[in-house]
């Protein structure tokens, strides 16, 4: 049985675990509101530029070329860009995003291109000597517009070049503070919206297809932004419940220590009043 220091050392290390996790909890409950926040506001842009693309790509133009981000080839090879958090402690939401890339990589007859954003993603497939053709982190905890930027580009000109012949992204999609669900995603080439009635000629000024072609890298950059945005979100509520689960546990640690440490400082006490009173019997007999 341990003695008496050494559980008065676990109870004192416990608790200071447990001041760290309630401190990292705290931390990630005041990011995991604003990310919250951003993201929610961000759905309805992308859902916008959705419907924007749509009614551009059905206006009738005497251009016979197709937009690159909107030609359809025979898909040979994929390229996929898998978002993660750049810190760990966040419960399985990482490796729940990353088996599920892993099941998509695995199914493609040809070694897909792979594009990730965050360091576990990064870690993850170096350490199984996967090719990573561009790779991104510190993105996650301050998700800027301007750090998708270089990523749309990556994207885009390995589309463009038909180095690749379709995009998907795999990221977590925030749905609540308990539940992130992993999500496959086609973004290139752009899928156009379905019609739904019939569609309304605008006079677009100076045509179409230049407004096209400077609408869809922002459409593509709009896409991947919203899903860094899910990812912040995504990270910071899972680490905000993974450390209240922590701080609960060595909560209940501490507890059954400190039982612990009373029964045996109880059975000790006891000891020594029994060899007290065995002494002063053994006294009392030979007097």
């Amino acid at each position: 049985m341990a003695s008496l220091r050494d559980i008065r050392r676990r109870i004192r290390s416990v608790r200071n675990i447990s001041q760290i996790t309630r401190a990292m909890q705290m931390v990630a409950a005041s990011r995991m509101r604003r990310a919250q926040l951003r993201v929610l506001a961000a759905r309805p842009y992308s859902e916008a530029a959705r419907v924007m693309l749509g009614e551009l790509a059905q206006q009738r133009t005497d251009s016979p070329a197709v937009h690159p981000l909107l030609r359809v080839r025979p898909e040979r090879k994929t390229a996929y860009v898998v978002f993660t958090s750049d810190r760990g402690l966040s419960g399985p939401l990482n490796s729940n995003v990353l088996r599920r890339a892993t099941e998509e990589v695995l199914a493609r007859p040809v070694e897909p291109e792979l594009i990730t954003v965050g360091r576990k993603g990064q870690d993850f497939f170096t350490r199984r000597g996967r090719h990573l053709a561009a790779t991104f982190i510190g993105m996650t905890d301050r998700a800027e517009y301007d750090h998708i930027i270089p990523v749309a580009r990556v994207v885009i000109d390995a589309y463009a070049s038909e180095a690749v012949d379709a995009v998907e992204v795999i990221y977590p999609k925030f749905v609540s503070t308990l539940v992130q669900q992993p999500q496959v995603v086609r973004l290139l080439p752009v899928q156009r919206p379905e019609e739904h009635g019939t569609p309304v000629d605008f006079i677009i000024e100076p045509n179409p297809d230049e407004v096209l072609a400077a609408l869809l890298p922002r459409y593509v950059e709009t896409q991947l932004y919203l899903y860094l945005l899910e990812t912040a979100a995504s990270a910071h509520s899972a680490q905000m419940v993974a450390m209240r689960n922590a701080t609960d546990n060595a909560q209940e640690l501490v507890q059954g220590l400190t039982l612990t440490y009373n029964k045996a400082r109880q059975a000790a006490i006891t000891k020594e009043i029994t060899e007290i009173a065995g002494a002063a019997e053994a006294l009392a007999q030979a007097g």
